[in-house]
């Protein structure tokens, strides 16, 4: 009888290492051992997946979502609170605000209930008449308006003095009872394989009269971790810096780890992407690295508007028209002037990172992508077919496209409608398992995109030597992380050839077909000036594209009559490997792809249809969804 060894060897788990690091994990057994001791060549185990080259999989989701236990939701309607939120994105039907029943077509991989936390529960502890709650002369009083039916005048006096930063409740006890409960729930429903519900809050600084400075706090950990601290609230701090410094000591104090997620930098008024601090001082090296350690990603795209770029910072992209919110700050109560568009669009902020990277020595805006809802009615379902909208006040109805969303002081004009809100978005992260410590350390990483929506499937890698057919082969993925760097990478080296990139989009198989990919290049010149290009690199139906780059529109088979489209233009899937035709070495340089679908009709042309009303000619009733992934960088040697 064979004497079986004493040990099995331990495969060594490094999911992010490359396959040649599987030569060293063969598990050893019986003979096995003995021939590779006697010098018998080492392999790969039979299966790929063992030790793949990098993550192999994408998981969609939601990183800003907000239940009732938000203030400005649970005072203005909404009743649904996490426990609602987490079974809805895991597939379940529930009953909203309205009375009415909804589902998604298919469950999310992951959410993050991000409730504010400026009062954070406070219309849960009104709903429960929390004696913590009664015990406080205001709470008790927004008690009584909010159980007369008067929640919204609650609400407004809550606002103002939000704005002016007065915390009215100050109970630290009834903020941390909330805190905790809302942790114990997240910790329920993560279930690693399945779903991960990862513990969060949102941090809603607004200086200057209501510029948006807010960000999404999320934990890799679970509660033990979390409710040892109490959520960074506006209350403390509007001063970005001083978040970061809380997110430093939490992670001291616990072990654990937290990163932050700007949005809407389109309503800060030039604040977002600012070149100087929040106190006015220079930006410089230090402040840079701990910008991008705490803020890996940005969420580019949402329903308050698209964050990419805008027309007049990019007068060349025919694209970049898209779901624009730019007349105001978030409150409606400062208007927006030109010069601060620089300050507020991620392509813009890319580049002037590339600038202050050569000046300063680091990068502050070395940020990847992702995109998510900020819906307030706890439900993240914003498919064009499916928009359950932003507030439980712009739940599906016949008048919710005139509805106010936000009501400017200035005039009219500048208050935002319920027609104005764009079905948007959803975070994409690769990653081997969906798990909390797996998708958090992908965000880490940046390897993640946005899309507007929809759950098209899209790669891009970054190499010196891609061939072209490498992006048709089976191990496609494998060639990209092994001959160079996936998005949110940089890459590393110089050859004498210009960098190839590598991009293969397949559609949502339950959405439209695609229209093209692009690859969108900024870069500083050597006279210090930053530059831009869109380059259209593959394109759907047979159209070519021409000298100058351009490529005629795919057409259009939306039909705003029946809110419907046919996906007999565009494509299925689009592969390419494209080679920068201006590279310069010396020059530093930022990549990133965008995917457009084919048109097809929006919530509002969806309503018309369902109501049998009409809406303003004005208003957008036909649209391409889009997919931006996280950049890859090239900085000289």
């Amino acid at each position: 009888m064979m004497k079986q060894p004493s040990k099995v060897a331990r495969r060594i788990e490094a999911p992010d290492a490359r396959r040649k690091a599987a030569l060293k994990r063969l598990v050893c057994s019986g003979l096995l051992c003995g021939m590779a001791a006697a010098g018998a060549a080492e392999k790969a185990p039979y299966s790929p997946y063992v030790s793949p080259a990098g993550a192999q999989r994408v998981y969609f989701g939601d990183t800003h979502l907000h239940t009732a236990y938000s203030t400005d939701a649970g005072l203005i309607g909404n009743r649904l609170g996490p426990e609602e939120a987490y079974k809805f994105a895991r597939g379940h039907e529930v009953m909203l605000s309205s009375g009415q029943p909804a589902r998604l077509d298919r469950p999310l991989d992951f959410l993050v209930v991000s409730d504010h936390a400026e009062n954070l529960g406070l219309a849960e502890a009104i709903r429960t008449s929390n004696p913590e709650l009664l015990s406080n002369e205001t709470g008790r009083a927004w008690h009584d308006l909010f159980k007369a039916g008067k929640g919204y005048e609650a609400f407004v006096e809550w606002v103002i003095a939000a704005g002016q930063r007065k915390d009215l409740i100050a109970n630290e006890r009834l903020a941390q009872s909330m805190w905790d409960e809302i942790s114990d729930i997240a910790d329920r429903y993560d279930e690693p394989g399945l779903f991960t519900a990862f513990i969060g809050y949102e941090w809603s600084s607004m200086p200057q009269e209501g510029n948006n400075l807010h960000r999404v706090l999320i934990f890799r950990d679970g509660g033990a971790h979390t409710k040892q601290v109490l959520p960074f609230s506006l209350y403390d701090s509007e001063d970005p810096e001083r978040l970061w410094a809380y997110m430093e000591k939490y992670e001291e104090r616990t072990g654990g780890k937290v990163l932050a997620i700007p949005h809407n930098s389109n309503l800060s008024n030039g604040m977002m992407f600012a070149v100087e601090k929040f106190d006015g001082t220079p930006l410089d090296k230090d402040y840079a690295a701990r910008r991008m350690r705490w803020e890996p990603v940005i969420e580019v795209t949402q329903i308050k508007g698209d964050s990419e770029t805008h027309p007049k910072l990019s007068p060349n992209d025919e694209f970049a028209d898209y779901a624009r919110w730019d007349d105001t700050n978030l409150l409606g109560r400062r208007l927006k002037e030109d010069w601060m568009l620089q300050f507020e669009y991620a392509r813009s902020a890319l580049k002037l990172g590339l600038r202050l990277d050569a000046e300063l020595g680091a990068n502050p805006f070395k940020f990847g992508l992702v995109g998510s809802t900020d819906s307030h009615t706890s439900v993240s379902a914003i498919a064009e077919e499916n928009f359950m909208g932003k507030a439980s006040l712009h739940e599906p109805s016949a008048t919710r496209h005139k509805t106010v969303l936000i009501k400017s002081p200035l005039n009219d004009r500048y208050t935002k409608v319920g027609w104005q809100e764009i079905g948007s978005g959803l975070a994409a992260i690769w990653s081997n398992d969906n798990s909390r410590a797996a998708l958090f350390d992908a965000i880490r990483r940046k390897e993640t995109y946005a899309t507007t929506g929809s759950r098209m499937t899209v790669r891009f890698f970054g190499g010196w030597d891609y061939a072209t057919a490498d992006v048709w082969r089976s191990d496609m993925t494998e060639i990209g992380y092994t001959r160079g760097v996936p998005m949110g990478g940089d890459l590393q080296g110089y050859t004498s050839k210009p960098p190839s990139f590598m991009v293969a989009a397949m559609r949502d198989p339950m959405g439209a077909n695609l229209d093209r990919i692009q690859i969108v290049k900024g870069w500083m010149d050597a006279a210090g000036e930053l530059q831009e290009k869109v380059f259209n690199v593959a394109v759907s139906d047979g159209r070519q594209i021409a000298a100058d780059g351009s490529v005629p529109p795919v057409g259009s088979t939306a039909d705003i009559g029946t809110a419907t489209y046919s996906n007999d233009i565009g494509a299925a899937e689009l592969r390419v490997v494209w080679t920068d035709p201006a590279f310069d070495p010396s020059l530093r340089a930022v990549y990133y792809a965008r995917v457009l679908e084919i048109p097809r009709p929006t919530w509002v042309a969806r309503d018309e249809v369902y109501y049998k009303i009409k809406a303003p000619d004005n208003v957008t009733k036909v649209a391409q969804e889009r997919a931006y992934t996280s950049p890859i960088w090239f900085t000289p040697q």
